[in-house]
């Protein structure tokens, strides 16, 4: 519970700060909310809701969410210094509503805007023979962590060689600030694309029938599949909004002029949108997830391509592949959320 209020939000930030911090998605203070302009703080500067940066959170955040999904879907965290809204409905209405400023979230009707010359087979191309060459390169080997050896280099190879850059120079050049002059800001947003893909594969191969479902899958199923993993467990956790009104929401009213948490994470898991919102199911009829947009922008075409390509590169390269025996991915992160590592077993 959060009953601590003098606790400094900056500092308890930073420590929960992505490594990649020059990425648009997850750089601070950016996703960081300031002091509200307007909207009163609560009685005493605090509530009785937990706080998604309570101690812990970092390994499982999913009871803080179901919390305050059922009993705060409208609370004032003086941690995030914001106003903190949970439900789906909610999270998806400020995403998109007039009411709400707009971060730069790729596929969004600003983003799809800016995208008028992009060659879609060109990027699905260099996407999949990136992930072959990555994939053959670790078949040999009798354990691999494909967090550091394929998802870590898959998004920014992909980006170096749609942009040309020579692949002994692709990290130095293609990562960070370099990424978004080589290829803007939406073909830059690498680090969020290594965490969703790390978190895909994870989902995957921690259900060998899943493995089996998607090993020959049509380009459909895998892309359901990604859904899914979007779904569930999305790269961004929290995303920052301000009010420009009044906004009526789940359990009250936001003010306007106030900053606001959104907590993609838990929406994702609402039960009141998804069955069995904690199981992994790239089969289930309700699909839905809010890390991306509806709209064309490279870097959701980018994130697909890479979901599906790594698959098909991995089990062509590796058919036996498997989690090595007694692992299982581990999701941590309070802004960003990922397995930090995946280990695998290349030859079964």
């Amino acid at each position: 519970m959060s009953d601590a209020p003098n606790r400094e939000p900056d500092r308890v930030m930073r420590s929960e700060r992505p490594q990649e911090a020059g990425d648009p998605w997850t750089r601070l203070p950016s996703m960081a909310p300031a002091t509200p302009a307007a909207g009163p703080f609560p009685p005493g500067g605090r509530t009785v809701a937990p706080s998604p940066l309570d101690p812990g959170a970092s390994l499982d955040p999913h009871r803080i969410h179901r919390t305050l999904r059922e009993e705060f879907p409208l609370t004032y965290d003086p941690l995030l210094r914001a106003w903190v809204l949970s439900r789906y409905a909610d999270v998806a209405t400020a995403l998109t509503d007039e009411r709400f400023t707009h971060g730069h979230r790729p596929g969004d009707p600003p983003c799809a805007r800016a995208h008028v010359d992009v060659d879609v087979e060109a990027l699905r191309s260099v996407t999949e023979r990136t992930a072959h060459v990555l994939a053959r390169r670790l078949a040999e080997r009798s354990q691999v962590d494909l967090v550091a050896d394929f998802c870590h280099w898959l998004p920014a190879g992909a980006v170096a060689a749609a942009v040309g850059v020579p692949y002994r120079d692709m990290m130095r050049l293609v990562r960070g600030r370099a990424a978004g002059a080589l290829a803007g800001e939406c073909g830059g947003q690498i680090a969020v694309r290594e965490k969703a893909l790390a978190s895909f594969l994870g989902n995957v191969l921690a259900d060998p029938d899943q493995v089996a479902a998607l090993r020959d899958a049509p380009a459909g199923l895998v892309a359901r599949a990604w859904t899914e993993s979007l779904r569930r467990d999305p790269p961004v956790q929290i995303a920052v909004r301000r009010t420009g009104a009044e906004v009526p929401v789940s359990g009250g009213v936001v003010p306007a002029g106030a900053s606001v948490a959104l907590l993609v994470g838990s929406a994702g898991r609402d039960p009141e949108r998804f069955r069995e919102p904690d199981r992994f199911d790239p089969f289930r009829d309700d699909p839905g997830q809010l890390t991306y947009g509806a709209g064309f922008c490279p870097a959701v075409l980018l994130a697909g391509f890479e979901a599906e390509y790594a698959l098909r590169a991995l089990f062509t390269a590796m058919p036996r592949l498997r989690l090595a025996d007694g692992f299982r991915p581990a999701f941590t992160g309070l802004i960003t959320r990922a397995p930090r590592s995946l280990i695998v077993r290349p030859g079964g």
